[in-house]
């Protein structure tokens, strides 16, 4: 096949998430030239769709110490280089009546063994920092948890390692994988766009693509054996607390709270499914979600349940496992599976040059990086270190006045209140102005899409779902991009159905009442079409 475009780098990243991203940085920093490829937006994988939560690592410290281990490692480094993605909420580790209290002494020790600190929190004190949370609640100890926003620290790299020439190439997807001799010289891909096809040589492969690792691997002839683990979550209209809250048990469903924004986000379930785009949400974990939450929150089913969605885990799960890890068929809990990470070398199928990180969390994106990055340097021959931990990653440009646009709507707000003259406010629940929406638009450039847009500004992610900012956005997006009529309405069309996702097992009472409203808004204010169901390809 003939490719309209060819172009030459060391090193070919395959998989816009955080890991992906972190590789391509650390690469580019240690003087490589590298090109990252991702079949759709960064940070639409795995990596943008989980609850936001930087782990302490107080959630693996009993039954997977190897990842209690490494998260808290990341955690104090991802701080330190990136804070401007972190809101520093703190988290608790809280015991509730259903919870069993012999599992408090484990975990203590756990923590202790792993180096997680944890402190005591009397009853009286958390009621008064969260009063919200339930009263009977009879042993809390705080951690260092934090929430993180995925999108802006991939983009934060990804801008980073432009500086020092990496390039990233959104929406082109991996075809083909071109060996010769036993070694990888590159791949073939396809500009999901346009439909063109860009050739690139490159004289190593870092296969980064998360749940789709395993189909990259068989590209080049490798079988990586993964798990994928479906994972539902559910954001609420109303920030119920401060702080995240974990229930200090073993692992199950819905016990994580985590406050994100204006809003905040109850995860999650863990369900093994075959392919690694499988992100149906059942309505029975939904009830999951809340139920779990009322545990933690009385009358938590009270407020408004705003959308769910799902992510699924990329999990490593070879044939020989490790003493307790189970076998993670279809519809199993992989919670038993490792959250620790791999780093795999191709070369016995005749595809040296290619590496696989596999496994892993957000949290320990760098980890994962530096890894798979040290293996990609002895196999070329290069002798820099990694200079990662040290190095304090820049602020999003697209942004504009200094980032932070998730962590400090207070800010925002008063700029909006203060200056000279009231700029149009596209967005009012996450307080995004008509400047800093065209901003992002010229600077993703061509094709960019409303959905892209919600993940670099919150766009539509506050309390109304994008009710009331959709259109507007539509608008500023046509006129901006200089785009047909039509155009636009297929852009919002395509956003709203993204929106939409997920809101029928929600709906119920004022709940549906107000999803309702929004959807009149669109479909009969504003002739977006319904869109047609869609079927998997192996339904």
């Amino acid at each position: 096949m003939q490719a309209e475009t060819t172009l030459n780098c060391d090193v070919l990243v395959i998989g816009g998430g955080a890991t992906g991203a972190g590789v391509l940085f650390d690469l580019a920093q240690r003087g490589l030239r590298v090109i990252l490829a991702e079949q759709n937006d960064v940070a639409t994988g795995t990596s943008g769709r989980y609850h936001g939560l930087l782990h302490s690592g107080g959630r693996y410290a009993v039954r997977d110490p190897e990842s209690a281990r490494e998260c808290i490692e990341e955690n104090w480094i991802v701080r330190r280089i990136a804070p401007h993605t972190i809101e520093d909420t703190g988290g608790w580790f809280a015991a509730f009546p259903p919870d069993d209290p012999a599992y408090i002494p484990l975990w203590l020790e756990g923590c202790k063994a792993v180096g997680i600190p944890t402190e005591p929190v009397p009853l009286a004190q958390a009621l008064r920092e969260e009063p919200h949370l339930n009263p009977q609640a009879y042993a809390i100890y705080r951690v260092p948890d934090a929430a993180c926003d995925s999108f802006e620290l991939i983009h934060s790299l990804v801008e980073a390692a432009a500086a020092l020439g990496g390039v990233t190439l959104t929406y082109h997807r991996v075809c083909a994988i071109e060996k010769h001799g036993g070694k990888v010289i590159g791949a073939l891909l396809q500009n999901r766009r346009t439909g063109g096809y860009v050739r690139v040589h490159a004289h190593a492969i870092v296969n980064a693509a998360g749940p789709w690792a395993g189909e990259v691997a068989k590209l080049a002839g490798a079988d990586i054996h993964m798990t994928h683990d479906r994972g539902v979550m559910v954001a609420m209209n109303v920030r119920w607390v401060n702080t995240i809250i974990n229930r200090l048990a073993t692992p199950d469903d819905g016990d994580i709270l985590v406050p994100v924004g204006t809003v905040c986000v109850i995860g999650t379930t863990s369900v093994v499914v075959e392919r690694p785009d499988d992100l149906d949400i059942p309505a029975r974990e939904i009830t999951q979600m809340l139920d779990a939450g009322e545990v933690m929150i009385p009358n938590f089913r009270k407020a408004r349940a705003l959308r769910a969605w799902a992510g699924v885990r990329p999990l490593y799960d070879p044939p020989q496992k490790r003493a307790g890890e189970a076998e993670g068929g279809v519809g199993e809990d992989g919670r038993f599976i490792t959250r620790s990470f791999r780093a795999l070398s191709h070369a016995d199928v005749g595809a040296a040059g290619m590496l696989s990180i596999v496994g892993g969390k957000l949290t320990t994106y760098r980890q994962m990086a530096e890894k798979i990055s040290d293996e990609v340097c002895a196999y070329l021959g290069v002798s820099a270190p990694c200079r990662t931990a040290q190095t304090p990653l820049p602020k999003p440009t697209w942004l504009g006045n200094g980032g932070r646009k998730l962590h400090a709507l207070t800010h925002r707000l008063h700029q909006l209140e203060h200056a000279p003259t009231h700029n149009n406010l596209i967005c009012e629940c996450e307080i995004i102005t008509r400047d800093q929406l065209e901003t992002a638009i010229r600077a993703s450039g061509e094709g960019v899409s409303l959905d892209d847009l919600r993940r670099d500004l919150r766009l539509g992610m506050g309390p109304c779902q994008a009710g009331f900012c959709g259109y507007r956005a539509a608008g500023v997006l046509g006129e901006t991009a200089h785009l047909p009529p039509a155009d636009s309405i297929a852009a919002l069309a395509t956003f709203i159905e993204e929106r939409f996702r997920g809101n029928r097992p929600l709906l119920w009472g004022h709940q549906l009442r107000q999803a309702l409203l929004d959807e009149l808004i669109y479909r009969r204010a504003l002739g977006v079409p319904t869109p047609q169901p869609e079927a998997h390809a192996a339904d």
